[in-house]
């Protein structure tokens, strides 16, 4: 081989050479730069201090406090309706006439049957007295003595029979004539002149319907694992379809202690109890039957560290013992670590309710390369949490006041976050906008 050639061979060794440096250097650039960027971004706030209130919300129907069905009680032809839906009444009005022709005749005839039982009682009357004069002398036996009482009381007990059953007949005729039990609004007439109204005692025939719509309640359905907590008295927030945009205030007035089921022995299965709502304020023109939505207010803890709802989540309660073993012994992937993830992984473990803080990492403990301004490092913190409102959950212990939390996305907190991992939050500034634009669309 010629000295040109050998020097030409190796001149290309060491243009290659450089090159693999150039792409070695390049790929190390790379992954230097990346790992500067490879933090998960996530949105945090500061435990702080606030009211917490507790509600339960139920759906239901308005209906009024006292609502009366008028049947009658002696069946006849309805010969007269005095009112019409709508009609303001007060306790006494005549509503309803039945047909009393029959009634009258069986009330003449009861006091015909009076008048003959009065007159019988005042000729045995005479007869006694006569005979108790004529015994006294010694003129008739003791016999005709006591038949004589007998028939004197005999008298007088069909005379009570003859008063009690015109009495009762009395009591029918009344009855034909249908009075308001009480102040209110005549809500539905069930039948017309010229019908049947059926009286029964076992079954009523409602011929009107009256409310006082001055006196309204929701009645709304309660979830068993909800109604423990709901007790009388307590306050609630009610809001009416046909109302929007107003809510009313109204107390617990009664808890059903017997639980409604409904779709029994499917999946849809749903065990309620009915909870009646006393509304405080009554608006004009509400009318029974429409929907409402009630949140009662059963518990309210105030100047209590808070955390916002979605930063609550859940992980085995040796998540961070593992999170550190694997730590440690990310340089030394041998086999016994293997066979604790797989043992653990096998193993059920209970799951803590945690969430993730942020703080500096100034030990390098979790990162060997330095954090950017707005990097920090997420820590999982088992908390104690108690009563929760529409947003946040009232903190019992593991966080204390200034803690900064994680509350964002769902999706970093429910499944990427981990133990010691580099997040990045939002600049100060930007944070700021972030809020003022949350509240403006809330």
């Amino acid at each position: 081989m010629s000295k040109s050639k050998k020097s030409s061979s190796k001149k290309r060794r060491w243009i290659i050479a450089i090159i693999v440096v150039l792409v070695l250097a390049v790929i190390v650039v790379i992954n230097l730069k990346k790992s500067n960027t490879d933090a998960l971004k996530v949105e945090t706030e500061k435990v702080g201090r606030q009211t917490i209130v507790h509600k339960v919300n139920a759906s239901g129907k308005i209906q009024p406090e006292t609502e009366v069905q008028i049947s009658a009680t002696t069946s006849g032809w309805i010969t007269e309706i005095t009112v019409e839906e709508g009609d303001t009444v007060r306790a006494g009005d005549h509503l309803i006439s039945l047909d009393r022709k029959q009634h009258e005749a069986a009330l003449n005839q009861a006091r015909s049957s009076v008048k003959s039982a009065r007159a019988n009682l005042k000729k045995v009357k005479a007869e006694k007295e006569r005979i108790t004069s004529l015994y006294d002398q010694q003129l008739v036996s003791k016999q005709e003595m006591e038949a004589i009482i007998a028939q004197y009381e005999l008298a007088e007990s069909n005379l009570e029979q003859a008063q009690a059953s015109l009495d009762s007949r009395e009591d029918e005729l009344s009855k034909t004539r249908i009075l308001s039990p009480q102040d209110g609004i005549v809500t539905a007439i069930n039948k017309e002149v010229g019908e049947m109204a059926l009286g029964s005692t076992f079954q009523a025939d409602v011929l009107m319907i009256v409310a006082d719509l001055s006196r309204m309640e929701a009645l709304v359905d309660v979830n068993e694992n909800d109604v423990v907590s709901v007790v009388e008295g307590d306050t609630a927030e009610v809001e009416v379809d046909a109302f929007q945009d107003t809510t009313f205030l109204g107390v617990v007035t009664e808890i059903a202690h017997v639980a409604l089921t409904q779709s029994v022995g499917t999946q849809e299965q749903v065990t309620n109890f009915k909870v009646k709502i006393r509304m405080l304020d009554v608006p004009e023109r509400i009318r029974p039957g429409m929907s409402a939505t009630a949140n009662i207010i059963t518990d309210v803890r105030k100047n209590v560290l808070a955390i916002p709802i979605q930063s609550l989540t859940v992980r085995p309660e040796d998540y961070a013992e593992r999170a550190q073993l694997r730590l440690n012994t990310k340089k030394h992937r041998g086999k016994k670590s293997g066979e604790f993830r797989d043992r653990k992984s096998r193993e059920k473990k209970k799951l803590l309710e945690v969430v993730f803080k942020v703080a500096p990492d100034p030990d390098r403990e979790f990162s060997k390369r330095p954090l950017k301004e707005n990097q920090r490092i997420a820590l999982v913190s088992p908390v104690k949490v108690g009563i929760s409102s529409d947003t946040h959950y009232e903190v019992l212990s593991g966080l204390e006041e200034g803690d900064e939390v994680v509350t964002g996305s769902y999706k970093a907190i429910s499944r990427e976050l981990n133990h010691g991992q580099v997040v990045e939050v939002p600049p100060a500034k930007e944070k700021d906008d972030n809020e003022s634009a949350k509240a403006r669309k809330e």
